[in-house]
C-alpha cells in the first residue's frame, strides 16, 4: 500500500473531522443537505424531448452495457447540429451534478474547490466540446437526488460514484463503466466486529438512495439500518457511537479511513461489484455516445491511469487498471 499524503478538505464550511479526529456537528450537516436539494430547484438545462424506451437491462452482463460511439469525435467547438452537445456548446458550459463530500472522487479542497477523479473525467468531457477544462460548472447533489437532477435538467451529466443498475436505467441512461469498486465495511479499530457475519444485530449506517442499503440486509439480515441524507454522516454517527459500521462503497471507506485513523476497514468485503457509470437524460442517447468516445480515449491514452494515481498516492487505493467498455449488441 502507497503511502498517504495529507489531504485538506471541507464540507461546505466545516471540516468533517480535525485533526484530532473531532466530527463536525450533525446541524452543520443538515444544512448541507437542505443546500444540495435547493441546487435541484434551479431551471432546466435541457429541452423536452420525447424519451425513447428503457434500455433492456435483465442481467449482471447487460448492467454496464452502454450505446456504442459512432465516428471519430467532433472538433472541439464544432458539435453537430441539432445534438444535445450542440446545446451545451451554445450555452457556454458544461452543467455537472457531483458529490463534495467523498475524498478522492469528488469533494471540497483547502480552497472550496471540487476536486477529485470525477471531476477529472467530467473536465474531460467538457475540453472535448469547449477545448477547455475550465467550461464547467460543478452542482452537489446527495446520493438521493442524483437521478432527479439528471431527469428534470438541473444538470447535463452526473459523475458521483454512482453504481449502474437495471433500475437505475429505467430512469436515466449511462456512459460504459469509468470504474469497479466493491462494498465493503468500516469499524472503528475497537470493535467486537471483525468480519461482515459479525454485523447482525449491529447498527449499520448507509446513505439513502444507495445500493448499499439492500446489500447489507442480504449478507446480514440482523442488521439495523441507520439511513443518512450524506455519506459523511456516516462518519459523524461511526465517531459519535451512534452507528457500529459503516457499509457503502470501498471508494468511499478508504476516504474515510484517511480522514480517521481510528478507524479500520474489514478484511471481507460483501462480495458485490459496484459498477460506476454516468448518468445522463434519456432524452439524449448522442450525448452518451459523445461521453463513450471521450472515456476511451482517456482510458487509451493513459490520463484515467494517471487520474487514478492520485488515488493510489493519497488513499492507498490498489492500482488498477481502468474497466474495459462493453456495448449494447444493438447499438
Amino acid at each position: 500500500m502507497s503511502a498517504r499524503r495529507p489531504i485538506a478538505f471541507l464540507l461546505g464550511a466545516a471540516m468533517v473531522a480535525t485533526a484530532c479526529g473531532a466530527p463536525v456537528r450533525r446541524s452543520v450537516l443538515s444544512q448541507q443537505a437542505a443546500h444540495d436539494r435547493a441546487e435541484l430547484n434551479t431551471p432546466p438545462t435541457t429541452t423536452t424531448a420525447p424519451v425513447p424506451p428503457a434500455a433492456p437491462c435483465t442481467t449482471t452482463d447487460d448492467t454496464a452495457r452502454s450505446f456504442r460511439p459512432q465516428g471519430p469525435l467532433p472538433a472541439p467547438g464544432r458539435m453537430p447540429s441539432g445534438t444535445f452537445m450542440q446545446t451545451i456548446q451554445a450555452r457556454g458550459k458544461l452543467i455537472v451534478g457531483v458529490d463534495q463530500n467523498t475524498i478522492g472522487f469528488g469533494y471540497r479542497n483547502a480552497t472550496g474547490e471540487i476536486v477529485g477523479f470525477d471531476t477529472d473525467l467530467l473536465r474531460e468531457i467538457a475540453a472535448a466540446i469547449f477545448g477547455s477544462r475550465d467550461a464547467i460548472e460543478f452542482r452537489a447533489v446527495t446520493s438521493a437526488k442524483r437521478i432527479p437532477a439528471v431527469t428534470i435538467g438541473a444538470v447535463d451529466i452526473v459523475a458521483s460514484i454512482m453504481s449502474i443498475t437495471c433500475e437505475r436505467w429505467r430512469q436515466v441512461d449511462f456512459s460504459t463503466e469509468y470504474y469497479a469498486a466493491r462494498q465493503a465495511v468500516l469499524v472503528r479499530k475497537n470493535s467486537p466486529i471483525h468480519h461482515v457475519a459479525d454485523l447482525n444485530g449491529k447498527r449499520v449506517c448507509a446513505t439513502k438512495g444507495s445500493t448499499s442499503i439492500d446489500q447489507i440486509h442480504a449478507f446480514a439480515p440482523g442488521a439495523k439500518l441507520d439511513a443518512v441524507d450524506l455519506r459523511t454522516e456516516c462518519l459523524v454517527h461511526l465517531q459519535e457511537g451512534l452507528a457500529d459500521a459503516i457499509s457503502t462503497d470501498d471508494t468511499i471507506l478508504y476516504g474515510f479511513e484517511a480522514q480517521d485513523h481510528n478507524t479500520t476497514l474489514l478484511p471481507d468485503d460483501l462480495n458485490q461489484p459496484e459498477r460506476y457509470g454516468m448518468a445522463i437524460n434519456r432524452a439524449h442517447p448522442e450525448f452518451v455516445r459523445f461521453v463513450n468516445a471521450v472515456l476511451e480515449q482517456v482510458r487509451a491514452d493513459g490520463r484515467w491511469a494517471t487520474f487514478h494515481r492520485k488515488l493510489e498516492l493519497d488513499l492507498g487505493i490498489p492500482a488498477a487498471a481502468p474497466p474495459a467498455p462493453a456495448y449494447r449488441s444493438d447499438s
